[in-house]
Formats: C-alpha cells, sequence, structure tokens
C-alpha cells in the first residue's frame, strides 16, 4: 500500500484542504455582507436556501458522473442531516441575520470564538481537560484576533445586541456539527457528503424562510455577484475541502479557520482595493499564526491532561 505523504504530523492534503478553507472563506463574511446589506436584495434565510440549494446540485451532479456512491445508510443520514442543519442553518444562516445587523468585522470576531467551543464540546465529550498549551494557543490566536480589528473599534463598528448574539450562536451550532461530523465519520466521500448536507440544509433554510415569512429575493446586480461568488467559491470549492480537512484533521485544528480567514480578509483588501495595512494587522497577524501553530504542535504531540 503506497504511504499517504505528511507534513507536520498530518496528511499533506488535509492540510491542502484546509489551506483553501482559511484562504476562501477569508473572503466570504465580506460577500454575505454585500449580499444581506440594505439595497442588495437577498434576505438573510433566502440567501442561505438558494446558495446551498444550487451548489448541491453542482456537487451530487459531479458525483454522479464520477459514479460514486451518492445513497448513504440510515446511519449515515443521521450524521449528515443533523451536521448539514447545524453548520448550515444554524452556522451560516445565523450568520447571514446577524449580518444584517452587525458589520462583518463583528462577526468574524464574534464567530472567531469557535475554536474555544469546540475545546470546551470536547473537553465535555470526552471527560478530560485540555492541555494547557492548547488553552494558552487558543486565547494568543482570540488575542490576535481582537488586535488585527482593533482600527475597525476605533472606526466604530455598529450592530446590536441581538446580532451579537445571533453571532455567538452561529459559533456554537457550526462548532457541534462540526465536532458531531469529525467524530462520527461517513463512508461517502467528501464530496457526496458535502452535497448532501447542503441539500438538507436547504430544506432547513425553507423552513426558516416560511417561519419568518421572509419575502422572495429580488436581488441587485451586486447581490447576484455576492451570490455567484458564495456558491462556487464558499460552498462548492470551500466547503468540500472542510469537510475533507474534517475528516482527516483534528476539529480544533481545523476549526482555526476561524482566526485565520480575518488575516486573509484583511490581507485581499490591502492586495486588491488598496486598503491599509497597519501596526495591529502585523502585530494581530503574528499573534494568530503563534496561536495556530501552538494548536498545530498540540495535536501533533496528543497533547491533552487527564482531568
Amino acid at each position: 500500500m503506497a504511504r499517504k505523504s505528511v507534513l507536520f504530523g498530518y496528511p499533506v492534503g488535509g492540510l491542502l484542504c484546509l489551506l483553501v478553507t482559511y484562504v476562501v472563506w477569508g473572503s466570504t463574511y465580506l460577500a454575505i455582507r454585500i449580499a444581506v446589506r440594505e439595497g442588495a436584495g437577498w434576505g438573510p434565510f433566502w440567501l442561505g436556501a438558494s446558495r446551498v440549494f444550487v451548489a448541491a446540485a453542482i456537487l451530487l451532479l459531479v458525483c454522479l458522473l464520477r459514479k460514486v456512491r451518492i445513497r448513504p445508510t440510515g446511519a449515515e443520514l443521521v450524521v449528515i442531516a443533523g451536521s448539514g442543519v447545524l453548520m448550515w442553518v444554524g452556522g451560516n444562516g445565523a450568520v447571514n441575520w446577524a449580518e444584517t445587523r452587525i458589520d462583518s468585522g463583528l462577526a468574524a470576531l464574534v464567530v472567531g470564538a469557535m475554536p474555544m467551543w469546540v475545546v470546551l464540546m470536547e473537553s465535555v465529550i470526552d471527560r478530560r481537560r485540555p492541555s494547557t498549551r492548547l488553552v494558552a494557543s487558543l486565547g494568543v490566536g482570540f488575542a490576535g484576533l481582537g488586535v488585527l480589528t482593533l482600527p475597525m473599534w476605533r472606526e466604530g463598528l455598529h450592530g446590536d445586541l441581538a446580532g451579537v448574539a445571533a453571532a455567538v450562536v452561529a459559533a456554537i451550532s457550526w462548532g457541534a456539527g462540526s465536532v458531531w461530523l469529525n467524530r462520527r465519520p461517513v463512508g461517502v466521500d467528501s464530496v457526496t457528503s458535502a452535497g448532501l448536507q447542503q441539500l438538507f440544509g436547504g430544506f432547513g433554510f425553507l423552513a426558516m424562510v416560511a417561519l419568518v415569512a421572509e419575502p422572495l429575493p429580488r436581488p441587485s446586480g451586486e447581490g447576484w455577484g455576492a451570490f455567484v461568488y458564495l456558491v462556487l467559491f464558499g460552498s462548492v470549492l470551500a466547503f468540500t475541502c472542510f469537510i475533507y480537512a474534517l475528516k482527516t484533521l483534528p476539529t480544533t485544528l481545523v476549526m482555526t479557520y476561524s482566526y485565520v480567514n480575518p488575516v486573509i480578509a484583511v490581507f485581499l483588501g490591502w492586495l486588491l482595493i488598496d486598503e491599509p495595512v497597519t501596526a495591529e494587522t502585523f502585530a494581530g497577524t503574528v499573534l494568530i499564526i503563534a496561536g495556530v501553530w501552538g494548536v498545530f504542535r498540540d495535536k501533533a504531540d496528543g497533547g491533552q491532561e487527564e482531568s
């Protein structure tokens, strides 16, 4: 049997998929904000439903053409459907709704606490205390996220308590779905899993549309542009990579994407639209890299302390 390539003790394929998640999802907070802001024409739950149904159709068509198994077993279906609803409706849907009330930078900061929620969940499930190094690394990474967003705070982030609360719910729900999928891996491949999860997420979004009586979308040109980007890059490419990373890497490590995404967003803004890069940008980036590296090393060493 061919030996799998590893780097830092992890499968290279999983690390490459995590890298794609880092880069692509670094831009989706802004794309969501563009799509749901006033005048763009998308309601938060119609945006979610439309996005995931289109992505699911693309991914499942690819699976049919590849002739891979797309029919899950009963046990697999429970995991796929449950995690899909938690991640897409509870996670992405809550972020969509939150960004109708708070700035994308504030949403990214609140959701950035996701690795901490995941560590707490796994500690309760395993009845084991996380290592001191892991806790310290997560704290350093979150501090870096705070430093990175200091210029936004000085300019005045806009939002209300309900929007912040929704972002907290999003972090917990996405983290819970990710932990479930990581601990109950399914036999279908990552593309199939991503397609089916988004399909079930789409039905959950439609339930939310009916519940809140959200009006039909009337997207502007800008709204359509954000939608297409979210479908092709956010859902088809990055979510499939995210699912593969969850299959091959520790959950806490994969969740570090929520620390790295704002760094990517800041540097993309500098590269593409000449937004300023400040001392806080570099200081926050260094802290985030240090925190993520600490998580890498802790998970590679199996660092958990018995309670």
